[in-house]
């Protein structure tokens, strides 16, 4: 079977591959737009290739690098990330060329011992060094924490395009086409923000400092681990949302996320719902943790300025879906949102106390709570009203600010 290989630029071929049959990325993440693994193949004087791909499909894999490189070998791979689904196939590879050189770091480097039991074949760089391969000149820029510690990015000086490992990637599969001009960029947007909440989350300011340190590039091209390859006026878009994710800085809007045992919590939070459209405020979203995935509540919760949570009380504590998605909150470290809480009971009510200490935790804004004893009362329907339409105050005074 012979492969047209895709071309973004004179020398440099797409021929990474599209994941649809997994149905969750790192076992926890649902795809229901699928993934792709994107790997870049440079053709000069030397052949080098910038990540791989996951070993199920190295087969596919090498027979697209082989059709790019027009059968010339392989003389470097550059490992700009670890994580398995850019670097599986190494073994293969290095069965296929089995002179290459292994471009990474110290962490790199022993990581792959490690994962791989590969000893030999490495072309260790550091930070800023250059690689030149005939016309073209690599750098090399360390952006360790995104989302890894070993984490690197290649500049190709002279066609300005960054591969730039998991960064400005998304989830989706890539259809029909590779740049981001040829292809329907609809999901590809949510897609960036369920990415960024649930992979790279945790690690806003090592995102900030690599921003830092790439600020002086003349970049025309992003190419990315995952996604489209990004080009033109996407390339402010794409950027200024990882900015805007990675600053901790939500959007105008309120995300309602609520667990209800028999649907007396679950009317109070429509009526908080209710409330922020009253103030004047349409971004709103209502996710019932029996229901959402706590993925698509993380992207949603980074998206948004403004969190509401509801809940029962439980065992004397908070309702267990409802726990666990505060557990994920804070392993992600979210910053700067504005907080509200409601929550019901029958006989004893522990929920706004735990939900109150969760947002001194954060250090959150607590816009204000609203506690009811079994079915919702007209009184606390008005109280709840009112906390829609106070954090809409709030949300608005912090962008104002």
């Amino acid at each position: 079977m012979n492969f047209n290989p895709y071309q973004i630029a004179d020398g440099v071929f797409y021929v990474g591959v599209n994941d649809r049959q997994k149905a969750l990325f790192e076992n926890m993440i649902p795809l229901p737009n699928g993934v792709s693994y994107n790997s870049y193949l440079i053709v000069d004087e030397k052949v080098v290739l910038i990540d791989t791909v996951e070993a199920g499909y190295s087969e596919q894999f090498l027979r697209q690098i082989k059709e790019a490189a027009g059968g010339r070998p392989v003389d470097y791979v550059i490992i700009d990330h670890m994580e398995s689904d850019h670097s599986s196939s190494l073994s293969a590879l290095i069965r296929e060329f089995p002179e290459i050189r292994i471009v990474g770091n110290s962490k790199t480097i022993g990581m792959i011992e490690g994962y791989y039991g590969i000893t030999e074949g490495f072309y260790e760089v550091a930070d800023g060094d250059t690689l030149a391969i005939g016309k073209r000149l690599l750098q090399f820029y360390f952006t360790p924490m995104v989302h890894w510690p070993e984490v690197m990015m290649t500049y190709n000086v002279t066609d300005k395009i960054l591969f730039s490992a998991d960064a400005f990637g998304c989830f989706g599969t890539l259809d029909g086409a590779v740049m981001d001009v040829q292809l329907l960029l609809d999901k590809y947007w949510n897609e960036m923000y369920r990415y960024y909440a649930n992979i790279i989350g945790k690690y806003g300011s090592a995102v900030q400092q690599a921003f830092k340190k790439l600020s002086n590039l003349s970049i025309e091209m992003i190419a990315s681990t995952h996604g489209p390859v990004w080009t033109g006026e996407r390339l402010s878009k794409v950027m200024g949302i990882y900015d805007q994710l990675s600053r901790y800085e939500g959007q105008e809007g309120v995300v309602v996320v609520y667990g209800s045992m028999y649907g007396h919590t679950e009317a109070m939070a429509e009526a908080v719902a209710r409330g922020v459209i009253e103030g004047g405020m349409t971004n709103v979203v209502l996710h019932d943790v029996s229901k959402s995935h706590p993925a698509d509540i993380l992207a949603d919760i980074f998206k948004y300025s403004g969190l509401v949570i509801g809940a029962p009380t439980y065992c004397n504590g908070l309702y267990p879906e409802i726990a666990a998605l505060l557990d994920k909150i804070a392993v992600r470290s979210v910053k700067n949102r504005v907080f509200g809480a409601f929550g019901s009971f029958t006989w004893a009510g522990t929920t706004i106390k735990n939900l109150s200490a969760f947002a001194e935790k954060m250090g959150w804004n607590l816009v204000g709570t609203v506690e009811q004893k079994q079915a919702l009362s007209a009184e606390n329907y008005k109280a709840l009203l009112e906390l829609g339409k106070s954090m809409c105050l709030s949300i608005k005074q912090l962008t104002k600010n």
